[in-house]
């Protein structure tokens, strides 16, 4: 796709960051303080590996500033589609990915989203997997 986003008029275009341990990642956490559903476990193997990591506190401004590359990658679960969808729509547009966490097709309708430059997705996608195996939990 690329190309199609744009900020003020200005095309917009994600980061050029190509490993995890140069990236700043941002997350949320839920509302529901439901133990086998946060991203803490996410969360601490993120802190380890990337270069910095933040808790900004709006998917949709997350999912925009990875677009706009002044974020490398977001993800985040238990969210609404109206959370989430057009944010990821502009990640895609501005030549970015946004999947569901393991990488397959986005689906608004998880509450699940994971949105990269493109460069690292893989890497993110599979960290995060291989923390939800060593913890023994599926994604819903």
């Amino acid at each position: 796709m690329g190309g199609a986003a744009r900020l003020n008029g200005r095309e917009i275009s994600p980061s050029r960051t190509s490993e995890i341990k140069r990236a700043l990642v941002v997350t949320g956490f839920p509302y529901e303080r439901n133990p086998a559903q946060n991203n803490l476990a996410e969360w601490a193997a993120l802190v380890a590996a990337a270069q910095g990591t933040r808790r900004l506190g709006s998917a949709a401004l997350d999912l925009c500033f990875v677009a706009c590359g002044w974020l490398d990658a977001y993800w985040e679960r238990m969210l609404h589609p109206w959370d989430l969808v057009a944010g990821a729509a502009i990640v895609n547009a501005a030549g970015g990915s946004a999947t569901e966490l393991d990488g397959t097709l986005f689906d608004g309708e998880t509450g699940r989203v994971l949105a990269t430059n493109g460069l690292i997705h893989d890497q993110m996608s599979t960290l995060l997997r291989e923390v939800a195996l060593s913890s023994d939990r599926a994604w819903p």
